[in-house]
């Protein structure tokens, strides 16, 4: 199917569009922080997204990447000095911090800061502590009861090869935990990872038993590699992943999948917002919901057509609005935001 035969207009699987807070409200606040996962369920989030690296000791804690030094104050802590050092990260070399070189302890004397301050505020810097899954599970539980609502909470397993090669498996440590609590043994959680063979092992230890537990298969760009099938000397690419076939063999194992925004909508030439693909269309053929990240608030991010003015780090709410609408037209079933308040116009405003 051509990309022209696409219906502009393809109907969701899923009853009701989902709206996933980014690493919380990653936009307003610094990302992955118990501040910020707070913004993004007061401003309406259905989900909030934990992404998970370990300790040394053993604990999953909440961090986009397990180099931490481009979201804490790591660097300004002289005790801490020594420890930075070079890894080879899903086959890349990458230098800094790592928190599987610090333990909870250590970790919790660190304070967040942005990630990105060349567009967005600096003013809570220094402010908030980095959360374990424990702690953000029960924060999620009292403001679901405070507000009345059931609030979801979707973890990403990052590095899962990576960190299973370190002696820090993921997988069933984030099981336990999730069986621990009795918020996560009834609340929606949806588990997702980069890689396949987590996946495919948390489906077998899940089975039916957990109605409650969804598993989400990321994909990233068509060329790249889960890096569980670098490892093993495979080929499948994510590209092979997003064709037919592909998505009838993801949905034997996982719910939904998660592929990149302009793997839906691509730009255009000039980046302007072009036709959608047949992967909404494809992927609900093999009963996958499609579950897209990131759409986020400022003018840097978006579709061309969709700016305010020629400043990229104008703050444009409008035009996030506009390009998620564009989003749910083509028949997207959740989708992760930076900004969940807009997020939530653009589904309910509809």
């Amino acid at each position: 199917m051509m990309a022209a035969d696409v219906q502009a207009n393809e109907a969701p699987l899923a009853p009701k569009v989902l709206v996933i807070g980014h690493r919380g409200a990653s936009a307003l606040r610094p990302e992955h922080t118990l501040a910020s996962y707070g913004k993004a369920i007061a401003d309406g989030a259905d989900f909030i997204e934990p992404d998970l690296v370990m300790t040394r000791d053993g604990v999953p804690v909440a961090r986009h990447e397990n180099e931490i030094s481009g979201t804490t104050d790591v660097a300004q802590h002289a005790e801490f000095a020594s420890r930075k050092t070079t890894k080879t990260i899903d086959g890349h070399a990458v230098t800094g911090w790592f928190t599987e070189d610090f333990t909870l302890d250590e970790l919790k004397t660190l304070r967040a800061r942005e990630r990105l301050p060349q567009l967005r505020s600096t003013a809570y810097d220094g402010q908030f502590q980095i959360p374990t899954l424990d702690e953000i599970i029960d924060f999620v539980a009292t403001e679901s009861a405070t507000r009345g609502r059931v609030i979801g909470i979707i973890p990403e397993i990052k590095h899962s090869t990576y960190f299973q090669k370190a002696g820090l498996p993921m997988e069933d440590r984030v099981l336990a935990i999730l069986a621990a609590h009795a918020y996560t043994r009834t609340a929606p959680v949806e588990i997702q990872s980069f890689e396949i063979a987590n996946l495919r092992y948390l489906r077998g230890k899940l089975g039916k038993a957990h109605p409650n537990i969804r598993l989400l298969q990321l994909l990233d760009d068509p060329g790249d590699q889960p890096y569980d099938v670098v490892a093993a000397g495979g080929k499948l690419s994510y590209g092979d992943m997003m064709k037919p076939a592909g998505l009838r063999e993801i949905a034997s194992y996982a719910d939904a999948i998660g592929p990149n925004i302009r793997a839906i909508i691509p730009l255009n030439a000039d980046s302007t917002l072009g036709q959608p693909t047949a992967l909404v269309h494809d992927a609900h053929a093999a009963k996958l919901e499609l579950h897209p990240f990131t759409f986020r608030p400022e003018n840097y991010f978006q579709a061309r057509n969709f700016w305010k003015g020629s400043d990229p780090k104008t703050f444009n709410e409008a035009g996030s609005v506009a390009e998620i609408r564009a989003y749910l037209d083509a028949g997207i079933d959740a989708f992760f935001t930076d900004d969940p308040a807009i997020g939530r116009e653009a589904v309910d405003g509809r």
